[in-house]
């Protein structure tokens, strides 16, 4: 044995010539450094591109992070990314789902994706989180409570922070929409918070438009908000099953009843109320069903591309305004003064009125 050999303190020395464990002294294995935070490679934009359209779901997703980022450089490029995949977007169906917390949004939408998916359909669910008006974050716990079809190779699950957003939706929903488009997503959930009439931001980037409701219309229509009412087109009762089956047809009548004398949201269409179950899967073809000849009337009659149209439109008027705002609450002056003018506000000392007045003169000066 060489003199650098040796054996283990363990080995017997009785079997020492059989016995075949040994080590070399002084190849001890040196303690690992510690390990290095290396910086991701920046993606080009014909990268993400290219990641985004073969479906790549790690591009994909942070794709979606650029287009969510309030860094200046990160809104370039995603907007140059945008641009690059504007031929392929526009393709799918785009479907709103809200409803009270509690009417089983969760449940139904995976239901529904599952459904689509085993249809051949590719889907992907925008879930808008609450933000707390604390610290900003959110659960983001959809992923968790759709655990089955966040497993599934053709859906693809996205939740973000609704960042206090009226209607709860992520003020750039709109992009990763389109981002889910171009990598071959044909429809498009986006389930929103559910805070009543604030919802008509959903309403206007969405072709379809679902309210998910509880048995108890009769109790529940008394303090329904009539606006709510008036954007959706379909109203799906959930929970449709066992003991409260009964309850959830009876519901039905009432809705169908009240709907009857309101105004549709979309021309040409019958606002109608239906019931499922998203817990047995009873209904859910149905419901789709109910989609499908929605989308095929409105192409037939114009209004789906009118309606479309219509929401681009609109897209311009809220970057502006987002711009607007953005703009307004970084400038130096109005960071200088705002804490002191908030102050006074709230001692009583300056009107409200002289106060939003003297924020906009400091922005607009050009001193």
């Amino acid at each position: 044995m060489n003199e650098h050999t040796s054996r283990p303190e363990w080995a017997p020395n009785e079997r020492a010539d059989e016995f075949a464990t040994a080590y070399v002294k002084g190849s001890e294995i040196a303690p690992k450094a510690s390990p290095r935070f290396v910086k991701r490679k920046e993606r080009s934009v014909a990268e993400y591109v290219e990641g985004v359209r073969n479906n790549d779901r790690t591009i994909l997703a942070q794709a979606i992070t650029l287009v969510e980022s309030n860094a200046a450089k990160h809104m370039e490029t995603a907007q140059q990314i945008l641009n690059e995949l504007l031929p392929y977007v526009g393709k799918s169906v785009r479907i709103g789902i809200t409803g009270v917390p509690g009417a089983g949004k969760s449940t139904f939408i995976e239901a529904f994706g599952q459904f689509l998916c085993e249809q051949g359909h590719r889907v992907a669910v925008l879930a808008v989180d609450p933000s707390s008006s604390i610290t900003g974050g959110s659960i983001l716990g959809d992923k968790t409570r759709m655990e089955n079809l966040a497993r599934h190779p053709r859906a693809f699950i996205r939740p973000s922070p609704s960042g206090g957003t009226l209607g709860g939706v992520h003020r750039k929903t709109r992009e990763t929409m389109l981002l889910c488009e171009a990598a071959g997503y044909d429809v498009i959930l986006v389930e929103t918070v559910g805070v009543g009439q604030s919802e008509f931001v959903v309403r206007g980037m969405v072709d379809f438009f679902m309210l998910l409701a509880l048995t108890g219309a009769g109790d529940e229509l008394q303090g329904m908000k009539k606006g709510i009412m008036e954007l959706v087109d379909a109203v799906v009762i959930n929970k449709a099953d066992g003991d409260n089956k009964p309850k959830a047809l009876a519901a039905k009548e009432e809705y169908n009843q009240f709907l009857h004398y309101l105004r549709p949201a979309t021309p040409g269409w019958e606002t109608k109320a239906y019931t499922c179950s998203a817990l047995y899967g009873e209904g859910i073809e149905d419901v789709w069903r109910v989609v499908e000849t929605f989308v095929a009337v409105t192409k037939q009659s114009g209004v789906f591309d009118t309606r479309r149209r219509h929401q681009l439109k609109d897209w311009v008027y809220a970057m502006i305004k987002d711009y607007l705002e953005t703009s307004f609450f970084a400038n130096p002056r109005v960071r200088e003064k705002l804490p002191i003018i908030e102050n006074h506000v709230m001692s009583g000392t300056k009107a409200v009125t002289q106060a939003v007045q003297e924020l906009i003169a400091a922005y607009e000066s050009r001193e």
